[in-house]
């Protein structure tokens, strides 16, 4: 038995093969050994920030008490439409923070999760993002000089490829298999033009082609079988989690009861049996 706050699985890759650790408290489980076996999550109502550890009777932007989700730059708009991006105007929450995590690279790339997508992450958190999102495959296109830029050639490519991942899809395991090096190319030829144009307005070092230098990355994740229909688990109103883990995706638990998002309950007292 396992006890503490809840917080996103950390993972690890291992030949293509993605392997998920929970923390509880001082404890850390590897849930790929939980395959096949019967586990309960109990979470009891007690939801601790993730920043400021306070006690909160309601969760913001995934593990926020509401004095936190409206200080922090983390919590800010711009984190979800980085293109909004407001450092340069001198109006950021936080413009030390945003030195440290948005004024650095970022990575623009292309992942098959339930379908092509396009997304946006710093170069630290490779593959960890792709995992996250269930990517089966996933294949960088661009090195960019800061977080605005990985939205504005991310809005660029929106107009051809989704920038989201149908989460059910996803955890029906019904993504076909891609050529994602040639998904860029096409992509490329299809929109150099707004490219051009983006590193005329800043700079030709803004934005870096990997096509030269990149390769497909590909991703096995712990499923012992996929629901054919997704029942999505709230623990929010039935706070005992029980059934037989099937497998792990995503930030996902596939249980044979349903599904539950892990990452959602970020900051939520809990015990883990198994």
């Amino acid at each position: 038995m396992l006890q503490g706050n809840l917080k996103k699985m950390s993972t690890e890759v291992r030949d293509g093969q993605v392997y998920y650790h929970l923390d509880l408290g001082n404890e850390r489980v590897l849930i790929n050994d939980l395959l096949g076996k019967k586990v309960s999550l109990h979470i009891d109502g007690i939801i601790h920030c993730v920043h400021c550890s306070k006690v909160t009777k309601k969760s913001f932007s995934q593990g926020f008490c509401y004095n936190c989700f409206r200080k922090l730059a983390a919590c800010d708009t711009c984190i979800m439409s980085p293109e909004k991006c407001h450092f340069h105007l001198g109006t950021c929450r936080e413009p030390e923070w945003a030195e440290q995590y948005c004024m650095q690279s970022h990575y623009v790339y292309l992942a098959n999760s339930s379908a092509l997508k396009v997304g946006i992450t710093r170069g630290d958190q490779l593959p960890t993002r792709w995992i996250d999102q269930g990517a089966t495959q996933a294949r960088a296109l661009f090195r960019v000089q800061n977080r605005r830029m990985s939205g504005l050639v991310e809005t660029l490519f929106k107009t051809e490829v989704a920038d989201k991942t149908n989460w059910r899809n996803m955890l029906k395991g019904s993504s076909t298999e891609l050529d994602l090096e040639q998904e860029q190319e096409r992509l490329i030829d299809r929109l150099y033009e707004g490219l051009d144009s983006l590193q005329s307005e800043f700079g030709l070092q803004s934005i870096t082609d990997l096509s030269d230098e990149n390769e497909t990355h590909e991703f096995h994740y712990p499923v012992l079988e996929y629901p054919t229909k997704i029942t999505s688990l709230n623990a929010e109103k039935t706070p005992l989690i029980e059934g037989t883990l099937m497998g792990i995706k995503g930030q996902y638990w596939m249980l044979d009861t349903g599904v539950i998002n892990i990452r959602k309950y970020t900051g939520y007292q809990a015990t883990l049996t198994f």
